[in-house]
């Protein structure tokens, strides 16, 4: 998924590691494991856990891997200041290594779940780190640009490569996550069409993320208002409301 597939090519320990163990997955139930593996990939890319037959991970790769999945949870939900309390952790802790590689992979993570929240833009906080990330990071960030070349696109993870070949290909991205960045891109660069609009509502509103749900419905709002699909548009008011917290129209 996202950069974290790429990171796992060149890196020999995975995030979780396949052992039994009280710091290993084998505990959780399969979705959950499933989750919490593919947000910890994508937040921190780089990073190993520790797994009871293996030596334990630096503390700065365990306290920077709880930062980022805090700070990319709290995005998710729109808490924005846990969000950036996190993000600074993660920041430093990934900066006592001294290595700027490392730092630009974090910053993806988070570029990458604001384009999943339709957020558009250059990663500002990447880019003064790009001389120093590695190519397939470089091509990621020019993917959630929505400039991506055919050079760049054979750096992608695997689902990513499949949906820039072929939009229809989303639906098929096992991960939630992954599954709504690439939606995010296909909105970025038009090629996202009313099917595109309604896996990312159905994806964000399984997982509770409440800042991309409410981005996606205002985006389908639009659309169907455009349309003049109203006792629909009406429907989606009122979703909108429910997410925000505040009394329907009548």
């Amino acid at each position: 998924m996202t950069v974290a597939s790429t990171a796992a090519s060149r890196h020999s320990a995975p995030w979780a590691c396949p052992c039994s163990g009280h710091g290993g997955a084998a505990g959780r139930s399969p979705a959950r494991r499933h989750r919490l593996t593919a947000r910890a990939l994508l937040a921190l890319p780089v990073l190993v856990a520790a797994c009871a037959s293996a030596p334990p991970a630096p503390e700065w790769q365990m306290n920077a891997k709880a930062a980022s999945e805090r700070a990319i949870e709290a995005y998710l939900s729109g808490n924005a200041r846990v969000d950036a309390a996190e993000s600074a952790r993660a920041r430093a802790e990934v900066a006592r290594t001294g290595r700027v590689d490392l730092l630009a992979r974090v910053e993806l993570a988070h570029c990458a779940v604001q384009v999943a929240s339709l957020q558009f833009g250059p990663c500002a906080a990447f880019e003064p780190l790009r001389l120093d990330a590695a190519p397939p990071e470089r091509a990621y960030a020019d993917y959630l640009a929505g400039r991506i070349d055919t050079a760049g696109a054979a750096l992608l993870p695997e689902a990513h490569r499949a949906v820039v070949a072929q939009p229809g290909a989303l639906a098929g991205i096992a991960d939630p996550l992954s599954r709504l960045i690439a939606a995010g891109v296909l909105f970025e660069t038009n090629r996202a069409d009313p099917a595109t609009l309604q896996t990312a509502i159905d994806t964000a509103s399984a997982e509770g993320w409440r800042r991309p749900l409410l981005a996606w419905l205002q985006m389908q709002l639009k659309r169907v208002e455009s349309g003049g699909a109203l006792t629909e548009a009406e429907a989606l008011r009122r979703r909108i409301a429910l997410v925000e917290g505040r009394p329907a129209a009548p």
